[in-house]
Parts: structure tokens; C-alpha cells; sequence
């Protein structure tokens, strides 16, 4: 299955390159890859040709991109990858101003802060730091994305949008359900949405991870379109569900702000 959905070529600029556009879906691939992938494995995933997914991997190898192990001959991420993550973060202007708030608010509260950028039918964790207790790895990791429908930040960012925006965004989602607390009814959602109108945030109880307590608050830009929210997240096994909220909504709303 190919991992980014191919351009309806009538919709492509003059100036669109097709070599670059699979270069990036070889990069792409390793979205779904423990650490290795093999050239066939590219090639399934990517659906391209073997010889167009060969000449992208060789590329990406030689310009460190891509590294390739010398005793399988399976290519990995190269570690070049990181750098343009590291450039994107130092100078992003709300990451910037947005890093003393949660250093801030982390002391503060005793509990994991995190920032996350909106994307349309996704989040991505662009600031993420530790509580005092111990978290999953993928937890901890800067951007990894999550869908908007069943996030915190999520829906508090959705609910500054209009309704009909907001039901265009979850046409577009993928509504499967990341634990058993996960709802999926597009109507439970937006009534989820209205509810995060009328407090200023969003909270989730194991909806996105098992046993997560998670409130969040939107982040506003000048022309008052939502663009991240601020998290405060924690575990059922240390708050119950309406503790968290009341003591933490408040927090999340002030930082965001």
C-alpha cells in the first residue's frame, strides 16, 4: 500500500518534480518500519517501480539521508533526517515562544507539557517535556503525529473552527480507534467539540492512549485561527478523571494564552 496518496496529475504545477515527489514517499515508507527496510519492502510500500525506488535509495544513501547496513544491505533513516527536524524547531516562532511557557508550566504543574502544532485530520508533538514519572518512549519523542478527532489538542483546536469546517476535517480522517475509550461516531465527536467550545478546552480519558489523563488548551493566532494547542498530560493511576480537569484546565488555558 502506498504511503501518500499520488497527485491528481492535472493538479500539478508546471514547476511539480516527480523524481522529488518519490524520493520523499521512499522516506516516507520508513513511517511504518521498526528501524530497517529492504528494496522490495520500498517498493511495496511506496508502489513504485524497482528501478525508480532504487535510484531514489541510492540518492538518499549518498547524501546521508538514507544509511544502508553493511551486513544486510537494509537501509535505515539516515541521521541527516534529524537535522532538518532540529532546523524546523529553532526556527519556528511558536515553538520559540512557546518553550519558556511550558518549561514554566511543567514546574508548575509536576506533569508531562507538551506543544503540539495543528494539521488538519492530524497533531504533531512539536515540544514534549518529561513529568516525574516515567512514560512509554514514543511518549516523550517530538514529532510524532495523532489524529485530531480523538486528541486533546486536537479538539480544542477544532472547536475554533467553524462547524463545517470541522465536519470536513473528519470526512477526511481515518476514524479508527487508537484504544477501547476511542469514540468514532462523528456525532459523539462534534458533541465532544461543542463541549470544548463552551469550556475553552479540550480533555480525553484513554481515548488516545490507555490510562492517559490529557486536558488541552488552543493556541490562537492573530486572525484567531488555531494553530497548537498547549497539553498537560497524566495517569489515571495517580488522578481520578475530574481531579485532573479542574486542577489542570485552568493551567493549560493560562499558558496557551
Amino acid at each position: 500500500m502506498a504511503v501518500a496518496a499520488r497527485q491528481d496529475t492535472s493538479e500539478r504545477s508546471p514547476l511539480f518534480i516527480q523524481s522529488l515527489e518519490k524520493a520523499l514517499f521512499v522516506l516516507e515508507a520508513f513511517s511504518v518500519a521498526e528501524q530497517f527496510l529492504g528494496l522490495a519492502e520500498i517498493v511495496k510500500i511506496t508502489g513504485l517501480d524497482k528501478a525508480s525506488a532504487q535510484r531514489c535509495v541510492h540518492t538518499l544513501v549518498q547524501s546521508g539521508y538514507l544509511e544502508k547496513d553493511p551486513q544486510s544491505g537494509r537501509f535505515s533513516l539516515g541521521k541527516k533526517v534529524l537535522d532538518l527536524s532540529f532546523n524546523f524547531l529553532r526556527a519556528h516562532p511558536l515553538v520559540i515562544a512557546a518553550t519558556p511557557v511550558l518549561l514554566q508550566l511543567r514546574r508548575d504543574c509536576g506533569e508531562r507539557t507538551n506543544l503540539s502544532l495543528f494539521d488538519g485530520t492530524t497533531v504533531v508533538y512539536a515540544l514534549r517535556l518529561h513529568g516525574k514519572r516515567e512514560y512509554p518512549q514514543y511518549s516523550t519523542l517530538i514529532g510524532r503525529r495523532m489524529p485530531t478527532f480523538c486528541s486533546a489538542g486536537g479538539r480544542a483546536t477544532l472547536a475554533r473552527l467553524p462547524d463545517d469546517e470541522v465536519r470536513e476535517i473528519l470526512a477526511r480522517s481515518d476514524l479508527r480507534p487508537l484504544t477501547p475509550q476511542t469514540l468514532t461516531d462523528p456525532e459523539a465527536i462534534m458533541a465532544k467539540i461543542e463541549e470544548g467550545r463552551r469550556l475553552g478546552y479540550g480533555f480525553v480519558n484513554g481515548e488516545s492512549s490507555p490510562g492517559e489523563l490529557i486536558v488541552a488548551a488552543p493556541v490562537i493566532d492573530f486572525s484567531g485561527r488555531p494553530v497548537a494547542a498547549v497539553h498537560i498530560a497524566g495517569s489515571v493511576t495517580k488522578w481520578q478523571p475530574g481531579e485532573f480537569e479542574r486542577t489542570f484546565a485552568p493551567q493549560a488555558m493560562e499558558a496557551a494564552n
